[in-house]
């Protein structure tokens, strides 16, 4: 992947490069905002590297945006200190593929990256069409399939797989799914999550060897097919 990075701190900017280095990717450092505004207006990024908090120029968001708003569809992992929910939720509303908070080790980041490489691909091969292993979900017909097998699913539990598709090796929380799946901003206290993902596993995961919804104990869920 050849990624951009934007960081103004020297440390944490060498600590990236290494590991992409190391792993094979090619990568470009900004480390002003001016510099990182500049760069991400390329279109031959596989991905941007994104610091929230920048010197000498726009901040981090205000490059995400500026990006979203010119129609560039770059995969962005946000870096940030900001670790509250609400920060992260901020940034993933505004336009980022995933947020990633400091410190942080270089295999999760690596681990990310490979995510939104994969999710990137299967976009552009059909934009339609969302695939995790052989799971198979066509948003035009709203149909689901497993190996093959067409699943009926009511039209909530549509709108909850592919949510955790799109976010595909990624942790969600509750909150996250309140409101991107329900549209409320405060939990009513009801289990209706719990209640909605172990309905969907019995229709997604069982009789089959690979299960594809995790439990993230304390924090949420996750689909992968990395077990």
């Amino acid at each position: 992947m050849r990624c951009l990075i934007i960081e103004d701190d020297r440390g944490t900017a060498h600590y990236i490069q290494t590991g992409l280095t190391e792993a094979g990717h090619e990568t470009v450092l900004a480390e002003t905002g001016k510099d990182g505004m500049h760069l991400a207006g390329q279109d031959d990024w596989d991905a941007i590297i994104l610091d929230r908090l920048l010197p000498d120029g726009p901040d981090g968001m205000t490059i995400l945006s500026s990006l979203r708003e010119a129609g560039k569809q770059t995969p962005v992992l946000i870096l940030s200190a900001l670790a509250a929910l609400d920060e992260r939720v901020r940034g993933l509303r505004s336009g980022a593929d995933d947020y990633l908070t400091k410190p942080f080790a270089i295999e999760e980041l690596l681990a990310r990256l490979e995510a939104l490489g994969r999710r990137a691909a299967s976009s552009r091969e059909d934009p339609y069409e969302l695939t995790v292993a052989d799971l198979k979900l066509d948003l035009r017909s709203r149909r689901v399939e497993r190996a093959g097998k067409l699943i009926s699913v009511q039209p909530r539990e549509f709108r909850l797989l592919e949510y955790l598709v799109r976010h595909q090796d990624q942790v969600v929380t509750r909150t996250m799914l309140l409101e991107g799946v329900w549209d409320y901003n405060f939990d009513p206290q009801t289990g209706v999550i719990d209640v909605q993902i172990s309905r969907l596993r019995q229709k997604i995961d069982k009789d089959h060897g690979m299960q594809l919804i995790h439990t993230v104990r304390g924090v949420g869920y996750m689909l992968s097919s990395h077990g």
